[in-house]
């Protein structure tokens, strides 16, 4: 494992009215690198995420990507880091996201999905975009479902449609919240196939999710997040055995 930090966050805040959503988490995620983030409904993991990327506007702290600043504000005197909006557009590219509804465009096929924002945002030629497409689609087992709807095929298809689109933007980290909520139980299984692929091949990933089994087997590291706040993390191997938060034992006594 490499330990080139790809992205640090420091004390990030997040609030909603008097709801502290994410209250003061700091993190490291070492390039290369499987966090998944666990706790209970309404912890704020999802909201951690969609700030990271910055679909929700922090409220203070600071995000950077390979030791380049993409969010500053400081808490006391609110200054904002200024960032040229082309210079931020190509360090922000740097994160991908997949969420918990798949976001697909309806009107458009597998193919188009996962073509379009290369061809939109990076100016990629048709042809090139949907070669890429293509291979992405393959490389997610869907090979049989280029000209297919979003309608037309199942909720684990649809996931794996949005993580070919993801990864057809070429990010260095990709950002799961709870990929597989949305879907069947027999339909689990295949996307997370697909996210233990991507973390055998280095892709740093922090996922937010329920399926213990994954966060066990998977992840190089465990984050347990409650009220707003990362209260313990460690080695997947001994997060489930060997923490000695009573709040984290409290919860994994419940659900294993």
């Amino acid at each position: 494992m490499s330990c080139v930090v790809n992205l640090e966050v420091k004390n990030l805040k997040k609030y909603y009215g008097d709801v502290h959503a994410v209250d003061g988490v700091s993190i490291d995620v070492n390039k290369g690198e499987t966090i998944s983030i666990i706790g209970p409904s309404g912890a704020g993991k999802s909201a951690f995420l969609r700030s990271i990327i910055q679909l929700e506007n922090p409220d203070s702290g600071y995000i950077y990507v390979d030791n380049e600043i993409i969010f500053g504000i400081d808490e006391k005197t609110k200054k904002q880091e200024h960032i040229e909006h082309t210079e931020f557009t190509r360090r922000k590219s740097k994160i991908g996201m997949i969420f918990q509804r798949f976001n697909l465009f309806p009107h458009k096929t597998a193919l188009e999905n996962v073509s379009e924002a290369p061809m939109v945002v990076n100016n990629i030629n048709k042809k090139e975009a949907i070669e890429e497409a293509k291979h992405l689609l393959n490389r997610v087992g869907l090979n049989d479902k280029y000209n297919s709807y979003p309608n037309e095929i199942s909720g684990g298809q649809q996931q794996r449609v949005a993580i070919a689109r993801a990864l057809a933007m070429k990010p260095e980290i990709l950002l799961c919240d709870e990929p597989t909520s949305s879907l069947d139980p027999e339909l689990v299984g295949e996307v997370l196939a697909v996210l233990k692929e991507l973390s055998e091949e280095s892709m740093t990933m922090i996922v937010v999710s329920h399926e213990m089994s994954f966060a066990r087997e998977v992840s190089d590291r465990v984050a347990f997040m409650d009220m707003g706040k990362i209260i313990d993390i460690g080695k997947s191997n001994d997060f489930f055995t060997k923490t000695n938060n009573d709040r984290v034992r409290e919860f994994l006594k419940k659900i294993l």
